[in-house]
């Protein structure tokens, strides 16, 4: 067996979470377990994704929020083991599948508008 059927065989015995579909320019919450000596916490981190890349095993999420006039991200991989839930706040509508110019606004020009759904009315 060569290098890339041992990792693919490795990548499908793996445990895989379902996680729900999101996004760059989403907004969602990261319940991750933190461990302090031995004691276990969950904290989360509530932001906006500004990139996903990667696949399979290797496959990460960047999430920026701003805390206290400070932006903070925070690069998580998709099959940790410490991600305890992931929750979709809102949808945003992004043209880009990776939002780097979203660091350098500020205020009012952050502001990801909602991604509207063509829903029909029940009748």
């Amino acid at each position: 067996m060569n290098k890339k059927e041992i990792l693919d065989f490795v990548q499908g015995r793996a445990e895989r979470k379902e996680l729900p579909t999101f996004g760059a320019g989403d907004t969602i919450t990261v319940q991750y377990k933190i461990r302090e000596g031995d004691k276990e916490r969950i904290q989360s981190f509530q932001g906006v994704v500004l990139q996903r890349r990667g696949e399979g095993g290797t496959e990460t999420f960047t999430v920026r929020k701003v805390s206290g006039n400070i932006g903070v991200e925070r690069i998580f991989p998709v099959s940790s083991p410490f991600i305890e839930d992931i929750s979709v706040n809102k949808r945003g509508a992004v043209r880009r599948a990776r939002i780097f110019y979203f660091r350098e606004l500020r205020g009012k020009k952050a502001r990801i508008r909602e991604r509207r759904y063509n829903a029909k009315k029940s009748e």
